[in-house]
């Protein structure tokens, strides 16, 4: 017994080596086509720095009149792309669960279609959207609300396949319709993963607002891509602290809802 114990760890240890042999090997391979460098990753360093301390900083303050419209597009977009994506995506999680799924067909075609929404980066979603709506908040609106149902629907349907089923066949046994199984049962334990999840990616929504705005889709992100290409980048330093301010009021925010409603 002991010496297949002994066995065991050897094979472990040796396992626990190549594996990280093999993490070794890859990294390597990957810097030397990459032509990545040490040496220039300190070279760079210095001119951001440089870049930092004599273009960038102090920020410009007399801009955040001119600001304070594209932070509140850049809050909007990320609110009403929560709320929207967050109904479809609880109607659609209903028929991706397999608790909840009328047959195994139309579970697999939604988990299908939710990965395809989550899978394509919201950059690229808005680089499309763009050519078909041009520049705006609709394209960041509608590029977060296409990422939210992708990422909600998979949430969604995970938090009901992890209900607890007794409760469901419980009131099932009274004689309850299929909508009475739901109110009663179903939506009782849904509710809490529901609106920690959308909570979640609302957070997620103001990040990533920031990112597509400077590919047209309006915002705080829109005003930081105007800066950099008119080199006013005092003013993309004030954006910039603006989006921060943003996101950390926007976590306190969700929270402190959190403490309360869950």
């Amino acid at each position: 017994m002991k010496d297949r114990l002994k066995d065991l760890q050897r094979q472990k240890k040796q396992q626990s080596m190549l594996i990280a042999a093999a993490i070794l090997a890859i990294t390597i391979w990957s810097a030397i086509e990459t032509n990545f460098s040490v040496g220039e990753l300190f070279k760079g360093g210095g001119e951001i720095f440089r870049f930092i301390i004599f273009d960038f900083l102090p920020p410009d303050f007399s801009r955040i009149n001119n600001l304070i419209g594209p932070a509140l597009d850049t809050i909007y977009i990320s609110f009403v792309a929560m709320v929207i994506g967050a109904f479809i995506s609880m109607i659609l999680a209903f028929f991706a669960a397999a608790t909840t799924a009328p047959n195994k067909v139309i579970q697999v075609a939604v988990r299908a279609f939710s990965s395809v929404m989550r899978n394509i980066p919201t950059l690229i979603w808005a680089i499309l959207l763009v050519f078909a709506y041009g520049l705006g908040t609709t394209v960041g609106c509608l590029a977060l609300i296409i990422t939210s149902i992708g990422t909600l629907t998979r949430a969604y349907a995970e938090i009901l396949e992890e209900i607890d089923m007794g409760q469901v066949e419980a009131v099932r046994a009274t004689g309850a319709s299929y909508f009475q199984v739901l109110g009663q049962a179903v939506m009782p334990q849904f509710m809490p993963g529901f609106i920690g999840w959308s909570l979640y990616k609302l957070e997620l929504n103001i990040r990533a607002s920031t990112i597509i705005g400077m590919v047209g889709g309006g915002g705080l992100g829109f005003a930081i891509q105007k800066g950099i290409k008119l080199f006013q980048y005092q003013e993309v330093s004030m954006a910039i602290i603006m989006v921060i301010l943003i996101v950390v009021m926007t976590e306190w925010t969700t929270s402190k809802i959190r403490e309360r409603i869950l």
